[in-house]
This record gives C-alpha cells, sequence and structure tokens, in this order.
C-alpha cells in the first residue's frame, strides 16, 4: 500500500476561504476581526512563527498588531503589553508567542489573557469549558488535527485512536475532543506517553495514529496496521549536510516506513502546520463575533 499525503496546506487553503468570507462579513458590519501577537526576543523559530500568523492575517482580512519586546524584558513588561491588548478593542484575539525566554512565566502570562481574547485556547477558562463540551475557543493544532483526520473521509465514530504524547498543547486536549459526543468525535481514544509498556501493542490496534511526542523516529511502519491513518504533528529539526541550512525538518514519525502501509500520512512540513495558523485565524473572526460556515 501507498499512502495518500493528506496535504495540510490543500485543507488549509478550503478553510481559509470561509475564514475570509466571514472575516469580510464582519468588516462590512464595521468590525475589523484584529489579531494581537506578543513576540518576546528574537528566537527565528519563533519569528518565522510570527511571520507566517501575520501574512496569513494579511490574507484572511485580519488586521494584525505585533508588539516586540526584547529577550530580557522585564515580567512586568510583558504582563503590560499583554493588559494593553485586553483593553485595546481593536483587539479580538491575543496570541503570546511561546516559548518565552523566561518559561516561569509563561502560565501566569497566559492568564492574564481575558479568556473571551485567548484565540490559543490556553486559558484554564477555556480548558475547563472545552473539557465541559461548552462553547470555547479550541486549541488550534488539536482542532487543526479534527479537521484534517475529517478530510479523510475515515468515520470517527467508534474508530480505535491511538495519541503518542501528553502535552497539553495536542496530547491530552486532543484525547478530550475525540472522545466527545459530536460530530468530530465519538471515537475511542488511548493517550500512550513515555511510561506506556509495548507502544506497538496499541498503535498495531489503531484505525489512526496521531503521533505528537517531539520525538523522530518514534512510529515507523512495523507499529502501524495496513490501512492506517497517521497525522504527525512532530516537527524536529536533525542534522544534513546536504542542505545549505545545514539540517532539515522531520516529524516523528518515520516517513517512508509508515507510507508503505498507511491509508493517509501528513507531511512534515506541509502538514499539521498549517492547519494550526488555520484554526487561530479561524478563533480570531469568531471572537470578532464572525461565523465561519466551512466550520461544521
Amino acid at each position: 500500500m501507498s499512502a495518500k499525503i493528506l496535504s495540510g496546506k490543500e485543507v488549509a487553503a478550503t478553510l481559509r476561504e470561509g475564514i475570509a468570507a466571514a472575516a469580510s462579513a464582519c468588516t462590512a458590519k464595521g468590525t475589523v476581526p484584529g489579531l494581537g501577537v506578543v513576540l518576546v526576543g528574537d528566537d527565528p523559530a519563533s519569528r518565522s512563527y510570527v511571520s507566517a500568523k501575520e501574512k496569513a492575517c494579511t490574507d484572511c482580512g485580519i488586521y494584525s498588531q505585533e508588539i516586540h519586546l526584547p529577550a530580557d524584558a522585564a515580567r512586568d513588561d510583558i504582563l503590560a503589553a499583554v493588559e494593553g491588548l485586553n483593553e485595546n478593542r481593536d483587539i479580538h484575539g491575543i496570541l503570546v508567542q511561546l516559548p518565552l525566554p523566561d518559561s516561569s512565566i509563561e502560565r501566569e502570562v497566559i492568564t492574564t489573557i481575558r479568556p473571551e481574547k485567548d484565540v490559543d485556547g490556553f486559558h484554564p477558562v477555556n480548558v475547563g469549558r472545552m473539557v465541559l463540551g461548552l462553547p470555547a475557543f479550541l486549541p488550534c493544532t488539536p482542532h487543526g488535527v479534527l479537521h484534517l483526520i475529517r478530510h479523510t473521509g475515515v468515520p470517527l465514530a467508534g474508530a480505535e485512536v491511538v495519541i503518542i504524547g501528553r502535552s497539553q498543547i495536542v496530547g491530552q486536549p486532543l484525547a478530550i475532543l475525540l472522545s466527545r459526543k459530536w460530530e468530530m468525535g465519538n471515537a475511542t481514544v488511548t493517550l500512550c506517553h513515555t511510561r506506556t509498556r509495548d507502544l506497538t501493542a496499541h498503535t498495531r490496534r489503531a484505525d489512526i495514529v496521531v503521533a505528537a511526542a517531539g520525538r523522530p523516529g518514534t512510529l515507523t511502519g512495523d507499529m502501524i496496521r495496513d490501512g492506517a491513518v497517521v497525522i504527525d504533528v512532530g516537527v524536529n529539526r536533525i542534522p544534513d549536510a546536504s542542505r545549505k541550512s545545514g539540517f532539515r525538518l522531520v516529524g516523528d514519525a518515520d516517513f517512508d516506513s509508515c507510507a508503505e502501509k498507511a491509508a493517509w500520512i501528513t507531511p512534515v512540513p506541509g502538514g499539521v502546520g498549517p492547519m494550526t495558523i488555520t484554526m487561530l485565524l479561524h478563533n480570531v473572526v469568531q471572537a470578532a463575533g464572525g461565523v465561519v460556515v466551512s466550520d461544521r
């Protein structure tokens, strides 16, 4: 079997048409959806991510404002930047680019964002509402993964899904959303992690495997069954002397061996990444009062 490539770029392009239409409708009523971004420091990866998000905003008719602080910015200065965006009526969603140079203050910074502007879906209020099945901003990467799975046409109701990785950003919320009683859920979910015994015994029985461990080579072809769907959330830099940069990006799944057995597989890059940005745009438009009709 040779897997079909599950392109996040293609799925995202379709979704962004609906997002742009909803943003245009908001603007016509006098409200331009606005995203405020706080970037602390000059980490190249963070700068690249922020630039990609700002370009995506422009393409969809969303206003974006960036506050760039130095890497040694004081805690109070970072919190003040967030509070300023909280008070700014032109800003409907706030994104603090993580990781921060001082990771010890990340939770405090996130909880300073007003829940109604927390378009990353990280605030405890939004996390709690998600767990209870109440209206909330869904975390962007898990939400994007759900749309990718739906694109395959594989029924989720009753499906066996194995998630490798229990992070609060991906693994845990994705497990909750997939098991929820709704149109993108009703699956039977197994959440695996570093203490899981015999990981292969779990992954081989799965209809869908989501690799989100943050470690290349976590999932290999001999660990999945024929016809499985493989969603690779991982983005890892590995040395590659043939590249000008000296490295290349790979996921958590060994692409070649998994593609030989899977029915669908996401590439890295170009798989989950574009979907994460797309669902951020979705949340910003929702925060501004828009309705994205392409989202069911």
